[in-house]
């Protein structure tokens, strides 16, 4: 299906990787959305190939390009799953675009948070650890069982990825992190657990713990584990389709498409966010 005459046009940065293919597919799919612009690093192989092509749907008449500055011209929206430092750099880009900047690049640190909060002065920037309504869902349940349950129950985060994830913990993993932290009014930062290695004493009241499993091709699964003497609550998601956080991107990009500029979530998309 053609796209509608008023579809929004979307860029598609680090178009060769596994969710770029994804996303490319996901916009032709969609009759509100088209692709405007494919975007790869320089020296990519896979540069001067069509983008449709590269994600196994057909020619789209799009080049992939190295040249993020001019394919942002005319642009309404970027798509980015990338790394920090990439994102942080199309971040500058898109504020003085002042366009859609949909993130679900993981991984940042303390700086690049803090660009990415100057670009959102004239972009809209709409971030997510997970772009899955699903996830999303989740991360509001485990706001409101970590609100209704004391310190006596124990919470662990656990998530698996495929092997060639390179960071850790998953931006998913630390988005329900966050969520059970918020819901027991208590800094992450502060009581978070990631790394058991050795004697390492009993668990301390309170805490957040994470675990870590890689491998295989395993799209994501992520657990919130609430564990109190004599029962276990378990609240699970798991994705089998990677095209689901592309068409969670495209619900993004469209939702802020016409926002003013700022930093905004997917719970802010779904209508999740707690009043």
């Amino acid at each position: 299906m053609p796209p509608i005459e008023d579809a929004m046009k979307l860029v598609v940065v680090g178009a060769a990787g596994r969710m770029g293919r994804a996303l490319i597919a996901a916009i032709a799919g969609n009759d509100r959305t088209t692709l405007h612009a494919a975007i790869e690093r320089e020296g990519a192989s896979e540069l001067g190939q069509d983008a449709g092509t590269l994600a196994g749907i057909g020619a789209l008449g799009v080049s992939v390009s190295d040249d993020p500055l001019t394919a942002f011209v005319g642009a309404e929206g970027v798509l980015d799953f990338t790394i920090p430092q990439a994102t942080v750099a199309f971040a500058e880009i898109t504020a003085q675009a002042r366009i859609v900047h949909v993130i679900g690049t993981t991984g940042f640190a303390g700086d690049d948070l803090s660009a990415l909060k100057a670009a959102a002065r004239h972009a809209t920037i709409i971030r997510s650890g997970n772009m899955s309504l699903g996830v999303n869902l989740l991360a509001n349940l485990t706001a409101r069982v970590a609100r209704a349950l004391d310190e006596d129950f124990d919470i662990e985060v656990l998530e698996m990825h495929h092997r060639h994830k390179v960071d850790a913990p998953s931006g998913t993993a630390l988005l329900l992190g966050e969520a059970a932290a918020s819901g027991r009014n208590i800094a992450l930062s502060e009581r978070s657990v990631r790394v058991r290695d050795g004697q390492t004493g009993p668990r301390g009241r309170g805490d957040i713990g994470f675990a870590t499993l890689r491998g295989g091709s395993v799209v994501g699964e992520h657990s919130v584990i609430f564990a109190a003497d004599g029962e276990r609550i378990e609240l699970t998601h798991k994705a089998t389709d990677r095209g689901l956080f592309a068409r969670g991107a495209l619900a993004a990009a469209l939702w802020g498409r016409g926002k003013k500029p700022g930093q905004y979530s997917m719970a802010d998309v779904l209508g999740l966010t707690d009043e």
